[in-house]
């Protein structure tokens, strides 16, 4: 997302905040945010919005590549026609695109600045999606919606970064928030980073938790593992879910369908991931390794699930082949093969441990002038942000399959919340 580039040295590191300190940072940024409102002028045309009566209208915030949308419209499409038969359709392009507006979900609009993400939505999805490109900060009204999805920027949030609390990318969930107050969607669905749980002592979760709830709903959050979802990935995300106080729907989370337990299915491994793609991985990010990048192991085995896939190809894991890599100090682990024998996973092989079926598109922007490095980059980006499909999809299937109850018990009275969407 753009926004103002600050310097870190005007930030002020989370560690050394007391928990009055953060509580007095948190007010003073949201009121600068709420009265960055009332400047909004961006409008959106609402007659341009495809409704439809029979499903449930979905809008998606910060929508990136689109692996979130992507996860409830298999969801919502395992609800209508069966768990194998969707996911079998989902293997190949045209018997999925033949079938995919069978989903109880429906998406209206989505929303994000990165420009390349956006163009690999636009290729993904139906035309027939209201793609805006504009500052959610500047868009003055949100349509109505049954369901609003979103991962809202994080930098401040992870852990692997500098943990700054005044970040002001940190207070853009309130903008989701705003959307929420117009949109007044049955359910909201947001995912984040582990560290958004920790970050200032708990008070900044606290405070994010409580403003959702302000908005109007029963907020439910919790710490999933991909890896326990099919997603061969250790990726944890929190992901909280907003059910409107006026709606008779209390969600529960999936249970876990993959581990080392009886009755669970194996955890999927690199080998079942990309094994067959040894002799043709595509495209990857090549360049130096840093001392920081060299200071940890940065290999896993073929047997093993992969580390988090990051939003960058300088960072990204380095492919199971060979042999592993050998810690020979403190903070400082080499490759016992030489550097030559290694190299990072490539953007081939972290859509496929993202969940994303091979025939999802990924723009590297177009543009021959950027140097390789940068194209790729732009892709690893793109991948690394997005939610893992199969994490979202077991999300959305609790939410899928009372949706599809909530439309057939639909009485077609004027309180339905579908049909006050249709009527924007």
């Amino acid at each position: 997302m753009q926004v103002n580039e600050r310097g870190r040295g005007k930030f002020k590191p989370a560690p050394d905040y007391t928990a009055e300190d953060v509580n007095k940072i948190l007010r003073e940024k949201i009121e600068e945010e709420r009265k960055n409102f009332e400047s909004s002028s961006h409008t959106i045309d609402f007659s341009k919005l495809d409704y439809r009566k029979d499903k449930f209208n979905l809008l998606s915030l910060f929508c990136g590549c689109g692996g979130l949308d992507l996860g409830f419209e298999l969801a919502g499409l395992q609800a209508v026609i069966g768990n194998n038969e969707a996911l079998e359709l989902f293997k190949d392009k045209e018997s999925f695109n033949v079938e995919r507006e069978k989903s109880i979900f429906h998406t209206i609009y989505a929303n994000d600045l990165f420009k390349e993400a956006t163009e690999s939505y636009s290729k993904n999805f139906s035309d027939k999606v209201y793609l805006d490109l504009s500052d959610i900060r500047k868009i003055k009204e949100f349509p109505k919606a049954d369901i609003v999805l979103g991962g809202f920027p994080c930098p401040g949030f992870s852990e692997a970064g500098p943990r700054l609390i005044d970040d002001e990318r940190n207070f853009l969930y309130l903008h989701f928030i705003r959307c929420l107050m117009q949109s007044k969607p049955l359910i909201f669905v947001a995912e984040n980073v582990k560290g958004m749980m920790t970050l200032g002592k708990g008070e900044v979760f606290k405070q994010i938790v409580e403003d959702f709830k302000a908005a109007g709903y029963t907020v439910y959050h919790k710490l999933l593992n991909a890896r326990d979802y099919g997603v061969p990935q250790i990726r944890e995300r929190v992901i909280l879910v907003g059910v409107r106080t006026d709606i008779d729907f209390e969600y529960k989370y999936p249970n876990p369908t993959h581990g080392n337990m009886p009755g669970f299915s194996e955890f999927i491994t690199l080998e079942e991931a990309i094994g067959d793609l040894r002799n043709n991985p595509g495209e990857y990010f090549t360049g130096s390794y840093s001392s920081i990048f060299m200071s940890r192991n940065r290999k896993k085995n073929w047997s093993d699930q992969s580390f988090t896939i990051q939003a960058s190809g300088r960072q990204a894991p380095i492919h199971p082949g060979g042999l592993p890599m050998e810690k020979i100090g403190k903070d400082k682990w080499i490759f016992r093969d030489g550097e030559e024998n290694n190299r990072r996973l490539s953007v081939k092989e972290i859509k496929r441990i993202q969940t994303f079926p091979d025939w999802y598109y990924i723009s590297d922007g177009g543009n021959n002038e950027i140097k390789d490095t940068g194209r790729i980059d732009k892709m690893y980006k793109q991948i690394g942000n997005a939610v893992p499909v199969f994490l979202a999809r077991a999300v959305a299937k609790p939410i899928a399959d009372w949706a599809v109850k909530y439309i057939e018990n639909k009485d077609g009275t004027e309180d339905s919340s579908n049909e006050v969407a249709v009527s924007q």
